[in-house]
This record gives structure tokens, sequence and C-alpha cells, in this order.
């Protein structure tokens, strides 16, 4: 089903700006940071000229989102735009206070993630993130990480109550927030989307359909039925964000492997012939394809949005891309 793209959803794509600030830092992904230093990492992504901010209920059990939204209700409404996600409701938790949260946040489990793909709980999802940022409305609500729970009740239930929302004007966009790539081309060619959230697999190490996994021609796809792609997870976890890889990098989230590091090596030295360092690179290369319309960066120091927004805006030789496609790096 192709989606035409109506003035105003045009208009919000407009908006979303090169450069997006990712919620999961300020939602103490890892390691906790103060409510200072999370307000102070936010005012430097308005600060550096970024109006896309994105979170979820998933971040911190809504820590993000409540640290995102202290922040924007204090900014002009129509200067940003705000995704956040639904999939996922937060409901009381039996543990104690003194329990942290299991799933890699570092915040009290005094509430747990429960996956409700429902109508009613896709609207609770949305009304509760509305109380808890503070915000009149919610431009973009993504359906986050169908493939984690179930694809069936993603198609059949959550995809279609999210078009009935949007439809009723409750949300003003709608996607799909998912790393992996053919649960991404199933929701894109089963619903009406606005948007795809890519994590982690369009990077220089990494695009759809090149290992043979499920997910060739995604992008590709998603410009055919006018679905636009906000790309994340574009250092691949950390082996690209820094000109000169240390021996033990991660790559999704887990340690590189030898052949990985030597790859993303080669990459780093190739960068370096041509004047530009590997996360410049890195952060620039999904606007290689034309279907990718943002890309969005974490951040939990002000000091690492405002590097991240310098490297998007330096200017990367086109020799460089040449380059690594001619040396087998990059597809064609």
């Amino acid at each position: 089903m192709e989606h035409t793209v109506d003035n105003n959803q045009g208009q919000l794509r407009g908006r979303l700006g090169k450069l997006g600030f990712g919620g999961t830092g300020v939602g103490n992904l890892y390691r906790a940071i103060s409510d200072e230093q999370a307000a102070a990492t936010i005012r430097a992504a308005w600060d550096a000229g970024i109006r896309y901010f994105d979170t979820a209920p998933h971040y911190g059990l809504g820590l993000s989102e409540r640290r995102i939204g202290e922040i924007l209700k204090d900014k002009p409404r129509e200067e940003f735009v705000l995704s956040t996600k639904v999939g996922r409701v937060l409901v009381p938790s039996p543990a104690t206070q003194d329990s942290k949260d299991p799933e890699g946040f570092d915040v009290p489990a005094s509430l747990r993630r429960e996956w409700d793909p429902s109508e009613a709980g896709v609207r609770r999802s949305i009304e509760d993130s509305l109380e808890r940022l503070g915000l009149d409305y919610i431009d973009i609500a993504y359906l986050h990480d169908p493939d984690v729970y179930s694809m069936e009740d993603a198609v059949k239930t959550a995809l279609p109550a999210l078009e009935k929302v949007r439809a009723e004007g409750l949300v003003r966009a709608i996607g799909v927030g998912t790393n992996t790539a053919g649960a991404a081309m199933e929701c894109v060619e089963a619903a009406d989307l606005d948007l795809l959230m890519l994590a982690g697999r369009f990077t220089m190490l990494e695009q759809p359909g090149a290992d043979g996994r499920p997910g060739a021609g995604l992008l590709d796809r998603c410009r055919e039925l006018g679905t636009g792609v906000v790309s994340v997870g574009v250092y691949n976890s950390g082996i690209l964000a820094k000109p000169e890889l240390p021996d033990d990098a991660h790559y999704n989230y887990s340690q590189a492997s030898d052949e990985i590091l030597a790859r993303a090596r080669k990459l780093a030295d190739i960068c370096k012939e041509h004047g530009v360092e590997l996360p410049t690179a890195a952060i620039q290369f999904p606007f290689r394809h034309p279907a990718v319309v943002n890309v969005t960066v974490g951040a939990s120091k002000p000091e690492q949005i405002t590097e991240s927004a310098g490297r998007m805006a330096e200017q990367v030789p086109q020799g460089l891309w040449q380059d690594l496609q001619e040396r087998g790096l990059l597809p064609a």
C-alpha cells in the first residue's frame, strides 16, 4: 500500500532536521546521571539547533519522558517535534524500592513494563506519556520493538490501532521503532506508516540484506511507500564512535569480534586518508540513502551532543564514499 504524505506530515518531516536527540541516556541507560546533568544535556541539544526529541516509556521507566518534558514544556510547542513509543505500558511492580530495573536502566524497579498491543493499550500508553511529558500532544508515536514481543500482535492489533489514533488526530504521525530489518519490512508492508525508526541496521558496518538476513531492499521499499526513515544506532553500540578503535570496542551491545574490529579499523584508516574522523563519517552515512530523513543520537553529557552536532555539520568529501565502495567496504 503506497502512503501519500499529506501537507501536514510533509511539514512535520521537514521540521525533524538532520540531527535528532535520543532520550536513552537521560533515562539513565547503564548509569545514573543527575537531574541537573540531564537537563544540561537536553538544553545543549536545543542550543545546538536540534528540534527533534525522541523518548519512550521504556527509557528509565518513564524517567526520560519526565526529564525531556520538563525542559521542552517551556519551549514554544510549534518549534519542536516530540516522539515517544507505544507497545509497553508501565504498571506498578511488587519489587522493593531498593531493586534496580533489570533491563539496563539505573533506576528503581518500582514499575515494570507490560506488553499491550491492544487499542486500549495504545491509547493508555499515549495518555500516560502525555502526563509524564507535561505536553498537550505527541507528534509521532512509534510501535516499540514489536519483534521482541509478537509480530502477529503488532501487525493485526497494534498497527491498526495506531492508524486509528492518527486518523482521530490524537497523534500526527505513526511509525515503528525496531532494530530488526526483517520486522521493519513486515511492518512497512502491513500498515500505512509515516516513519520507520531503524536502530543499528543501516550503518557503515551494516546494511539491510547485505549479510543475507531478511530486510534486503528495506530502504528502497520505504522510499517507494513514502515512509521516511529515522536512522538510530549509527555507531553500532560504540565501535564507530571514536576515531581510534580500542581492542575492547563494542558492537551490537557486546564485545566486537576480531573480524568486525578489523573491518571497522579499515573504515577508520580510509576515513583518515580523506581527512575525516570515523564518527563523522558514521553519523552522516545514513543520508547516503534518500529514504533517510533524520539521524538521531543519544547523549548523557552536554559535550556529547555538542560534538555530534559538530560532526553532522562537517563537510565529508564525496571521494571518501567512492573510495570505500571501490575497496568493497560499502555497497555501491
